[in-house]
């Protein structure tokens, strides 16, 4: 596992100046780290070298097994120190200058203020604006990217940063280490994200959260199909619906997905 630091920028000592303004990026494997999350002191490592002319043993199935779970140990080794956390999910296509963007910024912040660090998908949209609010909040603004060919791996605000292969390792994090949990308007990454942790809390496969729905314009579609639906079908129970609530207000969001911790 290699290690190295992005200070090429002559106006990198200066974050306000630069495109980073967390500052510089270390870098240690598959892990990113900025601003106060920067070690002190990098120890050395050194890297096993070896020369192989066949690459077949790379596109098989237990080396595919030794990757996850290469994956799954980069991703403890980084959270597991990381303490109270709520995760916020939302679109990727939000732009800066939508009002869903500034609310979801102002969500992190009032998080933050409430003592959690934030979790994210590292990405553009709504993830950057959540990790925007949790860096000005001062706390921990995780981002866990996914290897995709068309989004920005992690985005600038994140300081603590994992990039994953494989959605379900990647998705394994969010649900271990947050503690409460927010969904923004988004698309399909967003619905399969919700309902995988909604199916986690329905079966009893995780600690329950509070789970967040924000925007009632967005979600009062889908919230009256289920229950017009698939209630009405028998295929889920009232308190299967119970376990999500909706807001529009970033306050409220923000006490609601920390009200299973004790925080301040």
């Amino acid at each position: 596992m290699s290690a190295s630091l992005d200070a090429s920028d002559p106006r990198a000592d200066d974050p306000q100046k630069t495109a980073e303004p967390l500052g510089p990026t270390f870098r240690t494997g598959s892990v990113i780290l900025r601003g106060s999350q920067i070690p002190k002191a990098l120890s050395a490592t050194s890297d096993l070298a070896s020369y192989d002319r066949s690459d077949e043993w790379l596109h098989a199935d237990p080396w595919r097994v030794l990757r996850i779970q290469s994956e799954f140990v980069d991703g403890f080794n980084a959270l597991a120190t990381l303490g109270p956390a709520v995760s916020m999910y939302g679109s990727a296509r939000t732009r800066p200058s939508d009002d869903l963007y500034d609310q979801a910024r102002e969500t992190a912040r009032l998080i933050a203020a409430r003592g959690s660090s934030v979790i994210t998908g590292g990405g553009p949209g709504i993830m950057a604006a959540a990790n925007q609010g949790a860096a000005e909040g001062g706390v921990t603004s995780v981002g866990l990217a996914i290897e995709l060919p068309f989004e920005e791996a992690v985005n600038q605000w994140v300081n603590l940063g994992v990039t994953f292969r494989y959605f379900f390792v990647r998705k394994m994090m969010f649900v271990k280490y947050s503690q409460g949990a927010v969904f923004f308007p988004g698309g399909f990454g967003t619905m399969d994200e919700m309902y995988e942790l909604l199916t986690l809390e329905q079966t009893s496969k995780t600690p329950s959260m509070p789970i967040v729905l924000f925007g009632s314009a967005y979600w009062g579609g889908l919230l009256d199909w289920l229950r017009t639906t698939m209630l009405a079908h028998g295929n889920v129970d009232e308190s299967d619906l119970a376990l999500v609530s909706v807001t529009d207000d970033p306050r409220e969001a923000a006490r609601m997905a920390t009200s299973a911790q004790r925080l301040p």
